[in-house]
This record gives structure tokens, sequence and C-alpha cells, in this order.
């Protein structure tokens, strides 16, 4: 069974940095889009950020300028860079690949907390 595997979440002060990794177990299909979404206790999740097959990017508006999502297709791995950490970005994050045919996986969640 396809799982993702995703690492780096942790704790971090405010103004910190977490880089957060995400890639099919086994490497056992190529990443057509990749996404990376946060939820908080009794919230909606949201998307924070998203890249195609082609590298065109797209965020939420509240971590424009801190984040940036990115890709290694040697690695077939997506990353999310997370700078200028606040405590409002705590939450689990979650990884979301598409695979070429639109199959969608989502990852497992790790939790990512920012507090002094």
């Amino acid at each position: 069974q396809v799982h993702l595997v995703e690492s780096g979440g942790g704790l971090v002060q405010p103004g910190g940095s977490l880089r957060l990794s995400c890639a099919p177990s086994g490497s056992a299909f190529g990443i057509n889009t990749g996404g990376w979404y946060r939820q908080a206790p009794g919230k909606q999740r949201e998307s924070v950020a998203t890249i195609t097959a082609t590298g065109i990017t797209n965020y939420a508006d509240s971590v424009k300028g801190r984040f940036t999502i990115s890709r290694d297709n040697a690695k077939n791995t997506v990353y999310l860079q997370m700078n200028s950490l606040k405590p409002d970005d705590t939450d689990v994050y979650y990884c979301k690949l598409d695979d070429y045919g639109w199959k969608e996986y989502w990852g497992q969640g790790t939790q990512v907390t920012v507090s002094s």
C-alpha cells in the first residue's frame, strides 16, 4: 500500500525556520502536483501552498513571503521551507501528492509548534 513519508516538523521559536519534506514511499509514483495543507483542532483544513508539475506555485496570503514550496524531481520529493514562523503557524501540516492519473495521496500529518 502506498503511503507518503513526511518529515521535518517540530518545535521552533517565533522567527525560526523549519523545512518539511514529503515523498511517496518506495518512490511508488511520480509526483504530478503537490501541496501542503494545515489544520488546527476544530477548524477546516486549509491550503498553505501548492506546486504544479511545471513548478507553478500558489500560496495562502498568510504565508506569502515567508514560506516556499519546491520540488526535487530527481528525489521525487516536495518541500515546504517555512521562515519567520509565527505562533499562528502552529498546526498539523499535511502533504498531498497527486500522481499522473490524478489520484490523491495524503500524508499522516506532522506537528509544527511555534512557541517561545
